[in-house]
């Protein structure tokens, strides 16, 4: 059996084990935290402070305007923002709003997918920290069944 590695999976293999390395102990503690808020604004406050928030064009945020499943739906956050550190995702609706946080690396593409569970109809809002400043954007998303309350 031949197994075909290249270059590139490589060197994204060895930076993901780079970050994982140096994923700081605090910003762990700051999501855990962020995870058991409540609140959207509970959530905003604990993982980016007093930093000022501004709606931004440059992030797009991929999510069906119609979840026929509220459990599993499809969400992904890019930005061509430079030095990008965090990107999350809230969902305003649900009984914990925060249903994704990523840490990378300022040098790092700034492109996550992933799923998450819509409890109901809401507004969601991908957030992308960078360089001291955070940028938003929303979109609302209905549910037609299923999901985390219905």
């Amino acid at each position: 059996m031949k197994t075909n590695f290249s270059r590139r999976w490589f060197v994204k293999g060895l930076a993901a084990v780079a970050v994982m390395a140096s994923f700081p102990g605090a910003a762990f503690a700051r999501a855990t935290g962020a995870f058991k808020a409540d609140k959207t604004n509970s959530v905003v406050n604990v993982l980016f402070g007093d930093l000022p928030i501004e709606a931004s064009s440059q992030i797009t945020f991929r999510l069906p305007d119609i979840a026929e499943n509220g459990a599993v739906v499809p969400a992904t956050v890019a930005t061509e923002i430079e030095g990008v550190t965090q990107i999350a995702i809230v969902i305003d609706e649900n009984p914990n709003p925060l249903s994704a946080v990523f840490d990378i690396g300022e040098s790092s593409v700034a492109d996550v997918s992933t799923r998450i569970k819509v409890g109901k109809s809401s507004v969601a809002r991908a957030y992308v920290k960078s360089r001291g400043r955070v940028f938003m954007t929303t979109r609302e998303v209905k549910v037609t069944i299923g999901g985390c309350g219905g």
